[in-house]
């Protein structure tokens, strides 16, 4: 398989310092208005008894929303480099009593999520962040099931405002192995915002 070749020489490209904050900056109160998670869980085929993967997921918001889609037989990867996140995250899946959430402390180069274990991911205004993504999304790959979604939500830039060309991230995913499958704009009215869906060519 293509995930399990020879590691890319990928120089890094110009990224955006991951967010270290207040994390409670994602709990903005019309963000379910805007980014429409439901929708874009309808699109990565999210359903109950699923295995979700929130790569970069900060706060944990779109996690809580996935591991209430994906009920108590499903399983939500809560992903993240930011070791304050990962305690922010377990401390509010336990005020929130959501037992099918489970934390990862990945790396900036490995998400470190179990083999052939994910139905579907999502990288949430997280792709700029990671310097080298082909490596990054070829691993990825091998903890993909068949037929798993990735999606990818972000915004145009040039990598160091917090966003990327959307043509950039279709390239880059293309040379890591995989196919586009579906695009869509409705996750912000500014028009700036993308979300691509991909499966594993």
């Amino acid at each position: 398989m293509a995930w399990a070749q020879a590691p890319s020489t990928q120089q890094p490209r110009p990224t955006s310092t991951p967010y270290s904050g207040d994390l409670s900056i994602f709990e903005y109160p019309d963000r379910d208005q805007k980014l429409q998670p439901q929708k874009v869980m309808d699109l990565l085929h999210v359903t109950p008894g699923k295995t979700f993967a929130d790569i970069g997921a900060g706060s944990g918001w779109f996690t809580v929303r996935a591991a209430r889609r994906v009920g108590p037989k499903g399983v939500v990867f809560a992903e993240d480099i930011n070791p304050k996140a990962i305690e922010y995250m377990e401390d509010r899946a336990k005020k929130e009593n959501l037992g099918n959430v489970k934390t990862v402390l990945g790396t900036p180069d490995d998400a470190k999520l179990l083999p052939h274990a994910v139905d579907a991911v999502l990288l949430l205004k997280v792709y700029h962040e990671i310097a080298r993504p082909i490596p990054f999304m070829q691993g990825l790959r091998g903890s993909l099931a068949q037929g798993a979604r990735v999606g990818i939500i972000d915004r145009n830039g040039n990598g160091t405002d917090h966003g990327l060309n959307r043509d950039v991230v279709e390239r880059e995913m293309s040379e890591a192995g995989y196919r586009k499958v579906g695009l869509y704009d409705f996750t912000k009215a500014d028009g700036q915002d993308y979300f691509l869906i991909f499966e594993a060519k």
